[in-house]
């Protein structure tokens, strides 16, 4: 008897692909609307999906076999080699080392930990914007990594985090640093902090033991008068949570030279979301109603070839 082929599994049949594939629309919306708002296409976005998916899976089929393969890679990707190979065989545009600390959060952590930018009381120190010695700018030249000082005094202005005093003086206000606007730096602390969580969560899946922490405290109906108190409370705890963090990590951090060294850190962050009442009356919007242009005559000879066309067109619209 012929072999009866097997049924084909929907995606239904596989609750793991199904469930990966709503938490993937889920994280994709947020990412959609950052594009819209910065010009980056779905083209632009499919092929940077594309080359990295190839890269990533290249590292994994090298690891898991020592070798590579550019057939694996296709299988595993579901992209003609052909285009595997395009894309392995070209210059890889994305950083091969992870970004480093934003340049915001190395100069506040570098004010509030190193004794020489330090009162006598542990605080951090009011610091002359400009000069040689103990300054913001000197601050500036040694924890930036290039940026110039009016640049960074700009930016550190704008996210709140330093106050301008009289005298051509400056004194930090907070050591955590909350990028906002559609600035260069707050959409490259997007990719950083969306990674680190994302890996820290998949990396749970895959752990059959000590999984990283990770928890969220979260309620569902929460009400208006509330909202304003609970947002200044977690900022005050979180910003407390994080200093502790940090002083921890500065002891902890390699001052000989190993062969093994660890990236590691925790992020807190506060979210909210509006949830409208469906008893609520929605304002009325009214629209506009779009008038079709039409095309116009042109006056023309009755005896005109022109004549003959512009005519045939418009019977044609109307």
């Amino acid at each position: 008897m012929p072999r009866v082929p097997a049924p084909h599994k929907s995606r239904s049949d596989d609750p793991l692909k199904e469930a990966t594939i709503v938490a993937l629309k889920q994280v994709v919306d947020p990412l959609v609307g950052l594009m819209f708002d910065t010009g980056v296409t779905v083209r632009e976005f499919s092929q940077i999906v594309r080359e990295r998916a190839v890269r990533i899976a290249a590292r994994r089929v090298s690891k898991e076999s020592g070798r590579d393969s550019k057939s694996r890679v296709a299988i595993i990707t579901g992209l003609p080699r052909s285009e595997v190979a395009r894309i392995l065989a070209s210059d890889d545009v994305s950083p091969s080392k992870r970004l480093g600390r934003h340049p915001a959060r190395n100069v506040l952590a570098a004010w509030f930990d190193n004794p020489r930018f330090l009162g006598t009381n542990g605080d951090p120190s009011v610091l002359p914007i400009f000069g040689k010695r103990r300054s913001f700018e000197q601050l500036v030249a040694m924890h930036s990594r290039g940026i110039p000082v009016r640049a960074m005094l700009d930016e550190l202005t704008q996210i709140d985090a330093v106050e301008i005093l009289e005298g051509q003086r400056v004194r930090p206000k907070s050591r955590i640093p909350i990028l906002t606007g559609m600035t260069d730096s707050a959409i490259a602390s997007i990719g950083e902090r969306t990674r680190d969580l994302l890996e820290t969560l998949t990396n749970n899946l895959r752990r059959t033991s000590k999984p990283l922490f990770e928890g969220t405290a979260l309620a569902d109906e929460t009400d208006f008068e509330m909202v304003s108190l609970i947002r200044r409370e977690i900022a005050e705890q979180g910003a407390n949570f994080i200093n502790s963090a940090n002083s921890l990590l500065g002891r902890s951090s390699v001052k000989a030279k190993r062969s093994t060294k660890y990236r590691l850190g925790v992020t807190v962050y506060y979210f909210q979301d509006d949830i409208e009442d469906a008893t609520e009356s929605k304002p009325q919007t009214t629209y506009t109603r779009r008038k079709n242009l039409r095309r116009q005559r042109r006056p023309t000879n009755s005896k005109g070839r022109l004549g003959a066309i512009s005519r045939s067109v418009t019977k044609g619209q109307v």
